[in-house]
């Protein structure tokens, strides 16, 4: 092995080079890896966690195998490594005080994360908030973290750098961690298509459609686990923390044996499991221990602790009933959280509420079943007054009208003139700025075309809504997801979002509403400024402030626009708002102690 020795002291000379995507075995290990060590220089370390002996193909000999280590090529372990060495002027791997080095190393950087699972004793319990709370706080601390949720059902969706479609939810814990998320902290998505049918995303792509009996009993069973186990074990080589949330309820007893987002997970994982309650519930001692009480006896221990969550009033008030719960399940309370008003991003259709503002008025037509509605949170930042309507009367007083992003353009379409809104639409048209966002932006066209029977009951060609004169074509499953970047077509400001979408459109010769720069500028969206009808596939258009200021102008609203933030500012602020109210409700040393397991903090 002298020219694994000989590399590593050429790489020893020369130091920490950060990430080489160069070179032509980049990745080999991992996306986004660490090419400063290529060769390791702890190498042979023999840590079970890291490698194991094989015999080889040439000699027969038993010899150290670290193909799967990527414990070097973390950008923190990789960076540190190289620092270390220059300050201790090891220059040969020989040195006997590498292995002093990797001691050290050990100490400050785990070889496998500990993983911190959050439950919730039920639906909207705060699990989510939870986990995007801890990710800041431990990352505040020095330490790499990533969130990770098995299985998510969810209609609100984003997209990777690499094009793979993962939970909102879970993409802004990652922001919350100051990763940049990939599908392996949401490996499984399931995006409801109605009469109990979901289209199941696995890795970050379409898998298959499954109804609720077979995704259970198929799914499950022949792909669920390993998904689990392979993602899960990729965030743990990679990070010192995962930070893990459940689904529901971790005392499902009728799906416990096939449930693999709470305590199967947990189980792999071997997470440290913190249960939490949301009081605003009521109820919520007989929820902390009818859900502990429920979980198999032989799993309860991995319950460490509870969370007692959004409390109105003062905290104290709960002592004599969490003393009681306490002692009932030798299980602590670790904190009362407050109630918290914060602009951040909902998880589910329950984020579809509507928002008070002295702005513009903005009228969002609540589809059946509406998709990605976190598309008009940057217009809290204008105080606009966000309402979502369900009736063709409510359309009345706005200032801009948006049929926004639907997981069945077809279904949610004919739902449309069911209840009238066609004739609606059509009224105001020329006189109130009218917008639809992906699946809305195919609605409104003159024709949508499903041969192959995507969107809807069977194939078929639907009248749209007329509004536009493009025809949208449903000719293949596949499915488009992007993130983009451009300016608005009269070039007057940027916009940056996300495209998610099956199926495509012709502009019909209308004008362009946005470039976008892919490498090659293309023409994306449409705009018919005489109508005041505009229509395109990105998401997250309201994020910078150019598309609002054109928005609200075209409806003469220009005057009551006066914010010229970028929303991720916006979201950063409220994430630390989130972290600092964790900090204070829950007690952290013993946090850092029990669940981290660290001596001392920050590192």
């Amino acid at each position: 092995m002298q020219w694994v020795k000989d590399k590593v002291r050429e790489e020893l000379a020369t130091g920490y080079r950060g990430p080489d995507r160069g070179c032509e075995y980049h990745p080999c290990h991992f996306e986004g890896q660490d090419c400063s060590w290529c060769f390791c220089p702890f190498y042979p370390c023999e840590l079970p966690e890291l490698g194991t002996h094989v015999r080889s193909s040439r000699t027969g000999e038993m010899v150290w195998s670290c193909v799967d280590c990527e414990f070097i090529h973390r950008d923190d372990v990789a960076g540190f490594v190289a620092e270390r060495t220059q300050e201790m002027n090891i220059t040969d791997p020989g040195d006997r005080r590498i292995q002093e080095l990797l001691t050290e190393v050990r100490g400050r950087f785990r070889t496998r994360a500990k993983a911190i699972m959050i439950l919730g004793a039920t639906s909207d319990a705060g699990k989510s908030l939870t986990v995007t709370a801890l990710c800041r706080i431990i990352n505040d601390m020095g330490y790499s973290v990533a969130p990770f949720k098995s299985q998510n059902m969810s209609l609100n969706s984003s997209v990777t750098l690499s094009g793979d479609e993962i939970s909102r939810a879970q993409q802004l814990q990652a922001m919350a961690a100051r990763m940049e998320p990939d599908f392996h902290i949401n490996p499984i998505l399931l995006k409801p298509k109605g009469d109990a049918v979901s289209q199941v995303i696995v890795e970050g792509r379409p898998f298959a459609d499954y109804d609720v009996r077979s995704y259970y009993d198929e799914f499950i069973p022949q792909h669920g686990f390993a998904i689990l186990e392979r993602n899960l074990e990729y965030l743990k080589r990679k990070n010192d923390f995962v930070i893990m949330e459940g689904a529901g309820s971790p005392a499902e007893i009728n799906i416990y044996d096939r449930d693999i987002a709470n305590m199967g997970a947990a189980r792999v994982a071997d997470a440290d499991c913190i249960l939490v309650v949301n009081i605003e519930k009521g109820g919520a001692f007989a929820y902390a221990y009818g859900t502990v009480m429920l979980i198999p006896e032989e799993e309860r221990s991995m319950v460490k602790g509870i969370v007692i969550n959004n409390m109105h009033g003062q905290a104290s008030y709960l002592d004599e009933g969490i003393r009681e719960l306490e002692e009932r399940l030798g299980i602590p309370v670790l904190g009362v959280v407050p109630h918290l008003e914060l602009r951040l991003p909902k998880e589910d259709s329950l984020g579809c509420k509507d928002r008070a503002g002295e702005g513009p008025d903005v009228a969002v037509i609540r589809l059946p079943r509406i998709s990605n509605f976190t598309d008009f949170d940057a217009l809290e930042m204008e105080g606009a007054q966000v309402r979502f309507v369900t009736e063709p009367g409510q359309l009345s007083g706005a200032d801009l009208i948006v049929i926004p992003g639907s997981k069945n353009s077809v279904g949610d379409l004919q739902w449309l003139k069911d209840v009238g809104f066609d004739a609606a639409l059509q009224s105001v048209k020329g006189k109130v700025p009218i917008l639809g966002i992906c699946g809305g932006y195919q609605m409104m066209g003159s024709r949508i075309d499903d041969p192959m029977g995507i969107e809807g009951d069977g194939p078929g060609s639907h009248e749209g809504l007329g509004l536009l004169r493009t025809v949208t074509v449903f000719d293949s499953q596949d499915k488009f997801t992007k993130q983009v970047e451009g300016t608005l077509a009269s070039g007057d400001g940027k916009i940056r979002g996300y495209e998610i979408h099956m199926g495509s459109s012709d502009r019909a010769g209308h004008e362009p509403l946005f470039l976008i720069n892919d490498g090659v500028v293309r023409e994306e969206g449409c705009l018919d400024l005489d109508d005041k009808v505009m229509g395109s596939y990105i998401h997250g258009l309201f994020d910078l402030p150019a598309f609002r200021r054109f928005a609200f102008a075209l409806g003469g609203e220009a005057g009551r626009f006066g914010n010229d933030r970028d929303h991720i500012e916006d979201v950063e602020e409220n994430l630390d708002i989130l972290a600092d109210a964790f900090r204070q409700a829950l007690d952290i040393d013993g946090f850092v102690k029990d669940f981290m397991e660290v001596a001392t903090w920050p590192r």
